[in-house]
């Protein structure tokens, strides 16, 4: 079975990990959190930056960061991973679901306005597959109607907006996942970017149970004590030095990514030419990272019979999210709204995802190709 997805880890994470261990410094913030952070500002010109636990939990720091209340009501799309709306529903706060792009799945900012009401307090931008919303135009709205921004980046670390920005930096907030399903993986982990200094603070405290342990650490106060409601989202250093070694190889895993990627796009164009399929799109203001491969079939019934098909064939591929607002705590919590998403719940139907790793031999994917061509034809 070619599967889905298996992480590349070479002798170099071993080596980190084993190094980390024999430091016995295991918790948050050591050495290797440090090499990670300026990684991520030298290479990725990524600063104001946080490692945690998951991506959810730097999710749910941005809503605490936000100071979401109950009642109060967010934008976000449906066609998105639950933790992009748990973050906010367990402050209390409402989704309200917008309806995304065809062609990139992403929110749709012509959507968001008429969706802002004087309860909105935030707009959620899901970088989907790893490319960048119109994040100009969502700026542009949240400016004018006094809204925060907050980017879930989970799928798009090494993307950037308009060849400057990178994913996660353009709004007032964002987030990363490391998780195992991810470009560059620690197992389970995220990160939070913030980018307001006095934000940015509060953050520190919050990530350590509510107390400003870390500016004790830099010699800031003399003692550290209980500021303000917090819990514990640092991750072990452990991980911190298995993420080290695959932001090393940055590059590596990149090029082997889009390698694979690339394959797949060039042989299906003929497909997509003969009205087969519909290949992913990269609008001219996002690069992409290679983070997944998709394409639109006809219709549920045929993309049915495709996965399973391949999966005949040794080929494991997935179709991903059934929209929230359709999902049984979807219309619980937004008490039964009605939302007009054609969008969302006809391509949600028919998207596929293809087996991509770095790691993917020639064969493999010629497998791969074949297969999928053989059923769609």
């Amino acid at each position: 079975m070619i599967v889905f997805n298996k992480p590349s880890v070479t002798d170099l994470e071993q080596k980190y990990i084993s190094d980390a261990l024999s430091l016995k410094k295991l918790c948050g913030d050591g050495n290797y959190t440090k090499k990670v952070y300026e990684i991520f500002k030298n290479k990725l010109g990524v600063e104001n930056i946080l490692l945690t636990t998951s991506c959810s939990h730097a999710l749910d720091m941005t809503a605490i960061l936000a100071d979401l209340q109950p009642g109060d009501e967010v934008i976000a799309p449906s066609y998105t991973f639950v933790s992009t709306v748990n973050a906010f529903v367990l402050r209390g706060a409402v989704p309200v679901f917008c309806d995304v792009e065809p062609r990139t799945m992403n929110i749709d900012p012509d959507k968001i306005e008429e969706l802002i009401t004087p309860k909105t307090k935030a707009i959620y931008a899901v970088h989907y597959a790893g490319v960048v919303c119109d994040m100009d135009k969502i700026n542009d709205i949240a400016k004018r109607r006094g809204l925060l921004v907050i980017e879930d980046a989970a799928q798009a670390v090494g993307s950037v907006y308009k060849n400057k920005y990178p994913a996660g930096t353009i709004g007032d907030m964002g987030a990363y996942s490391f998780h195992e399903t991810k470009n560059y993986v620690m197992g389970e982990g995220g990160a939070l970017i913030v980018k307001s200094p006095e934000l940015f603070e509060k953050a520190e405290i919050i990530r350590e149970k509510g107390t400003d342990r870390s500016r004790f650490w830099r010699g800031q106060v003399d003692k550290y004590t209980w500021q303000m409601t917090g819990s514990s989202y640092l991750p072990s250093d452990v991980l911190a030095a298995m993420l080290t070694a695959q932001l090393e190889r940055f590059d590596e895993i990149m090029e082997k990514r889009m390698s694979v990627w690339n394959r797949y796009n060039e042989a299906f164009a003929e497909d997509e030419a003969a009205g087969r399929i519909i290949r992913p799109f990269i609008p001219d203001y996002s690069t992409h990272n290679a983070h997944m491969y998709y394409m639109f079939l006809p219709s549920l019934e045929k993309r049915s019979s495709v996965i399973e098909g391949l999966s005949e064939k040794g080929v494991q591929a997935v179709f991903h999210y059934i929209p929230l607002h359709s999902a049984p705590n979807g219309v619980r919590v937004t008490g039964g709204r009605k939302f007009d998403l054609p969008v969302t719940e006809e391509y949600a139907d028919r998207l596929m995802r293809l087996p991509l790793w770095a790691d993917m031999t020639d064969g493999e994917v010629t497998k791969v190709i074949e297969s999928v061509k053989e059923l769609i034809k």
